[in-house]
């Protein structure tokens, strides 16, 4: 059975400014980006990786080239595990193509759309699968490393774990994260680690919930400091009335129990 692991460029600053880099060419890993890739061929040094493959575009072969490296291996270019071709859309940032009528069919019917004048999703799917299974046949009892990039990846972990392509968008994969793939000749297909990027890390809460938490905890704090103290209830009037007449002492009288009061034990 052969081990595929699937692992996603560093990051860029195409990435940090939530643009779609596409395939522009020159896009370069940052200095973050640098320190992922790093961590991520330390992370995998000590397993028996046979060979890397990785997208032509710049970002994947310089994370490439910190695996390739480690193991003393020459990285492999593959087109079919490219970026996807975004067409007009290459360039511009997330948060104007989230105002175009066509977004909608991105986030919720992607088997159906595609990128002006660019590609289908399912197109892409289809290539990074025939590349995947190609790889998998030349390797069938090794483990290989394949570089690529999130919406590559994330098409291509959908399909071995059976779900719609509409779905994959549910799938996240962080830069320099790996998953990991079991594919057998009898065309048994496992997924054994997804988007594993080292130690667990808390999800960041926006600024709005963090606020929100600060301001409850202002005002439970304001509460506490102005809440008057509590009476004593009526029960402990009267067991020290009755331990003052036990002692011979004569009884301190209990207060009158007025209407009010008396409803208040009801309720």
């Amino acid at each position: 059975m052969g081990t595929l692991i699937l692992v996603r460029h560093g990051e860029n600053d195409w990435t940090k400014k939530n643009k779609l880099a596409g395939k522009i060419p020159g896009v370069h890993l940052n200095e973050a980006g640098h320190r992922q890739a790093q961590a991520a061929a330390q992370r995998l040094a000590a397993l028996p990786i046979k060979a890397v493959y990785s997208s032509p575009l710049t970002r994947c072969a310089e994370t490439a080239a910190y695996i390739a490296d480690t193991h003393r291996l020459t990285t492999l270019f593959i087109d079919d595990l490219a970026e996807v071709e975004y067409g007009e859309w290459e360039g511009e940032k997330i948060k104007k193509l989230a105002k175009k009528p066509l977004w909608r069919a991105v986030q919720f019917f992607p088997s159906r759309m595609r990128f002006p004048q660019g590609e289908a999703l399912r197109e892409v799917q289809f290539r990074a699968v025939q590349a995947i299974e190609e790889i998998a046949a030349r390797h069938e009892k090794e483990t290989v490393v394949v570089v690529s990039h999130a919406d590559v990846i994330r098409l291509l972990l959908a399909h071995y774990l059976g779900v719609h392509i509409d779905l994959f968008q549910r799938l996240v994969i962080s830069p320099a994260s790996a998953s990991v793939l079991h594919l057998s000749p009898d065309g048994t297909a496992r997924v054994l680690r997804l988007n594993d990027d080292g130690p667990l890390h808390a999800p960041r809460q926006p600024e709005s919930r963090k606020k929100d938490k600060k301001n409850d905890k202002q005002r439970k704090e304001s509460h506490q400091k102005t809440e008057p103290p509590r009476r004593q209830d009526d029960s402990t009037a009267n067991q020290t009335a009755v331990s003052a007449s036990a002692n011979g002492h004569k009884p301190t009288r209990a207060p009158n129990v007025g209407p009010s009061a008396a409803l208040d034990e009801e309720e």
